[in-house]
């Protein structure tokens, strides 16, 4: 459960940095203060059952990998290769780092 929390967190991080660059209003503000909220909640959760720096690591991984791609995709940032290219550094990087975790746990539970 404490992975779901993670990648909910990334997601989450997606859309309330976008919403710092987008908010005006101070309804969209307290929008941009509760996802905002809730992505650090979700992270302190799954910080009970997971490593500290593996959790950040790949929530920061998701939420920078998903930015640049909605901003190429969705805002219609230029296109670059080596972007593609150091997104799936960071994308390989997290499912290292969730892989390690989960064998250490797994010899820890033996």
């Amino acid at each position: 459960m404490a992975w779901i929390y993670v990648i909910i967190a990334g997601i989450i991080e997606i859309f309330w940095v976008i919403g710092l660059k987008k908010a005006e209003a101070p309804l969209e503000w307290a929008g941009v203060a509760l996802l905002i909220t809730i992505s650090f909640v979700l992270l302190f959760r799954a910080y009970k059952d997971l490593p500290v720096g593996t959790v950040y690591a790949v929530f920061t991984g998701i939420g920078a990998g998903g930015i640049v791609l909605t901003e190429i995709l969705i805002f219609g940032e230029p296109f670059s290769i080596v972007k593609v290219l150091l997104i799936g550094l960071i994308f390989f990087g997290v499912i290292g780092l969730k892989r390690v975790t989960e064998e250490k746990e797994a010899k820890e539970a033996a």
